[in-house]
């Protein structure tokens, strides 16, 4: 049987960071990646999706100077994010956090971001085996080895494998993940009792659209968000300007809701009297489309898709994780990084910024025989990134379009149309309406301090 030193599961961006540390610090690394068809290249490749952008502060938690990204990875310069209510909106011009980046942030070409991090892990000498699933994985908990336990990967080719580490990195799918974390979970217990995909995660949907001159270059360097416009918790339609006149216009949704489910349909300008369920996707696109340009514009013909872009006739439907990250069981020599272990945001759609940090970090310990650091390690690293987003994403649970307007008109109130983002920075004037939301998201961060956000920790599982 072929052994190595680190086997990482999935090649996204959080596996193929780990690829690249591990191999970089001597290990004998080998990355596994299923791989999809894809348009841009012959064989199989990545099932790289585009993501929404990268603000400017990500590009340091992703451990990058900014300058040694590609120039053709990045389609458009930002220089602020708009969040529009039924009847409110409010723009940020500033992160409120420091950042070595110039700009508010940038959307960039994820397949080539990708591949740009595959020639990394290539050069550093990590095997990238595109094309090659894992079935499987068993942990020997009573290995010989010195290192502790190893593993034995049942490959889709179907060879074996024996691992001393292993990082699960195969996204919020969690394909491998979930079966293979059970073997260390309570008797009656899963981990899908935290990561369920239908549960855990939201399904995204996106087109890609190529617009007017004169309309794209409204919104050229700004991300736009619309709240409570459709029904669901962090559910919301967003444009993001990509190259050239073309942007994306997508969504994201939980998984599974019914229009039974949504108290005071009426309130959502997405939903329409008449509808007897929730719109599809790309039935919300439409009308997101029609209720802010169709007065000027006749949306499929001055607007239209651009079917030789995303997995299929120009879109794209992917899933995202949205829930709270759990610990590895790093007694077993196993880390899971990414996506795979829960890492969510309110307020953006993805994580590529987290996934390359904590596949950085899985890879580097796994790479030098330390990964029973792990857990200390990535929460140093993206604890208060994490933190924040579990704090906003509660905050939001449950609010309406009615909510949505107060936040963004106190926000707009706080800020003196500065375009700071007061949460973070700090510079915001007085009132009962900005003590309220100030408050409510320092009671959230508190109660989730000290790494309480983590919904399943390492002492939770049986070695």
């Amino acid at each position: 049987m072929e052994r190595v030193d680190v086997a990482i599961v999935g090649g996204g961006p959080a596996g193929a960071s780990a690829a690249e540390q591990a191999a970089a610090h001597g290990a004998e690394t080998v990355l596994f990646e299923q791989g999809v068809p894809r348009e841009d290249r012959e064989e199989v490749g990545p099932d790289s999706t585009d993501a929404a952008g990268m603000l400017d502060y990500w590009i340091d938690i992703m451990g990058f100077d900014y300058r040694e990204i590609p120039d053709d990875v990045i389609l458009q310069e930002l220089e602020a994010t708009e969040f529009i209510g039924p009847n409110s909106a409010v723009e940020l011009r500033t992160t409120g956090i420091d950042a070595s980046y110039p700009k508010f942030g940038y959307t960039f070409h994820r397949a080539r971001m990708d591949d740009w991090l595959y020639e990394r892990a290539t050069e550093a000498g990590a095997d990238l085996r595109v094309g090659v699933g894992v079935k499987s994985l068993e942990t020997d908990l009573r290995a010989t080895s010195p290192q502790g336990p190893t593993h034995t990967l049942a490959l889709s080719n179907g060879d074996e494998l024996e691992a001393q580490y292993v990082v699960l990195a195969d996204g919020p799918q969690r394909r491998i993940t979930l079966e293979a974390l059970d073997q260390f979970t309570p008797p009656g217990r899963s981990v899908s009792d935290y990561l369920s995909p239908p549960e855990a995660n939201h399904i995204a949907y996106q087109e890609y659209r190529e617009f007017p001159e004169e309309l794209f270059a409204e919104f050229e360097d700004t991300l736009t968000f619309w709240w409570g416009y459709m029904p669901g918790e962090t559910a919301y339609p967003w444009v993001f300007p990509n190259d050239g006149t073309v942007a994306r216009v997508g969504l994201t949704m939980p998984i599974g809701m019914e229009l039974n489910d949504v108290d005071n349909p009426g309130s959502y300008k997405l939903l329409r009297p008449d509808d007897q369920k929730l719109p599809s996707g790309a039935e919300y696109i439409s009308r997101l489309l029609e209720q802010e340009y169709g007065d000027e514009y006749a949306i499929e013909e001055d607007i239209p898709r651009v079917e030789d872009r995303g997995k299929s006739k120009g879109t794209e439907t992917y899933p995202i994780s949205s829930t709270r990250p759990i610990e590895s069981p790093v007694g077993a020599n196993i880390a899971v990084a990414g996506g795979a272990m829960g890492t969510t945001s309110a307020f953006h759609e993805g994580g590529y910024h987290v996934a390359v940090r904590t596949g950085k970090i899985a890879g580097r310990l796994a790479g030098t025989n330390s990964l029973e650091n792990y857990n200390d390690v990535w929460k140093r690293a993206v604890g208060d990134e994490i933190l924040r987003n579990v704090a906003f994403a509660e905050i939001v649970d449950d609010y309406d379009p009615d909510d949505w307007d107060w936040a963004f008109n106190t926000v707009s109130n706080m800020q003196g149309g500065s375009g700071d983002n007061v949460l973070l920075s700090k510079r915001y004037t007085a009132g009962l309406d900005a003590v309220k939301l100030l408050t409510a998201y320092k009671r959230r961060k508190f109660g989730y301090r000290d790494g309480r956000y983590v919904q399943l920790s390492e002492a939770d599982y049986l070695y």
